[in-house]
């Protein structure tokens, strides 16, 4: 994928971002992929950014839009980037699950650097461009566990604080050059990452599957259902849009009421 501007953003259909082109990372699946769907329905051409190379090629095909196979964790590759997009959504991630005890420094390492590093070398490297055009959405996919704690998850809790920091000082430097950055919080979605995670959990607290569905992931939560990739979606296109301008430095929760308590 060429990072700079060699071609004219094609928009799919004509649509409130027409014009824009976006960046999705981890694109190819779960919120990532829903939200490349519904930035390209406003008309936006879509970057679809994974290492799933596969997926990442079928989905923008079916978009109108490019495909990017990159494997984020290279991120000496990153630090030379030029990368013009108009939006940026930062989505990819992993989990681990285990005691801190336990927990391998090496993961550790691996999900500061996908969750906190990336973020912050792709933000600098589409900065200039978003700057000299007046215009710019960074869009984080954070979580509740961006402002929520829970046992188990050390790196990802960790990880997701770092990125909410990281969103506000992008926000407090852009606002002068038309550029806004916040958060998105869901609480648990209906994807591989959450799936994956249920044999996990249910090893290191000792319950069935179903159990750690209902006992851990939603006994918090006043709506007892998982957040659907698209709800996220939804939320992520209206933040990359003229009607979000004045809104930035923000963190937007979707749990459920969970962080209501």
């Amino acid at each position: 994928m060429s990072t700079t501007a060699s071609q004219p953003a094609q928009a799919l259909t004509p649509g409130p971002l027409s014009g824009r082109r976006a960046l999705i990372t981890g694109g190819a699946s779960g919120i990532g992929a829903a939200s490349a769907r519904a930035l390209a329905g406003r008309g936006a051409h879509v970057v679809v950014a994974d290492r799933d190379e596969a997926g990442a090629v079928g989905l923008a095909a079916d978009l109108g839009g490019e495909a990017w196979a990159v494997d984020l964790l290279d991120t000496r590759a990153l630090e030379s980037l030029t990368l013009e997009a108009d939006i940026l959504v930062n989505n990819a991630g992993i989990q681990t699950v285990s005691p801190l005890e336990d927990f391998d420094p090496e993961d550790f390492r691996r999900i500061q650097r996908l969750m906190v590093e990336v973020p912050f070398l792709l933000i600098r490297a589409a900065l200039p461009g978003m700057y000299a055009r007046g215009f710019g959405r960074i869009i984080n996919i954070s979580s509740v566990h961006g402002l929520r704690a829970s046992p188990f998850k050390s790196a990802y809790v960790t990880a997701k604080h770092g990125l909410e920091g990281l969103s506000k000082v992008t926000a407090l430097e852009g606002g002068a050059h038309g550029v806004t950055s916040n958060c998105v919080n869901p609480g648990y979605v209906r994807t591989p990452l959450v799936e994956h995670q249920l044999a996990d959990q249910a090893r290191v607290h000792g319950i069935s599957e179903e159990e750690v569905l209902e006992r851990i992931m939603l006994t918090e939560s006043a709506i007892k259902r998982l957040v659907e990739p698209e709800e996220v979606a939804a939320l992520v296109a209206w933040l990359a849009g003229d009607d979000a301008a004045m809104v930035t430095g923000s963190s937007y929760v979707m749990d459920g009421g969970w962080s209501a308590r």
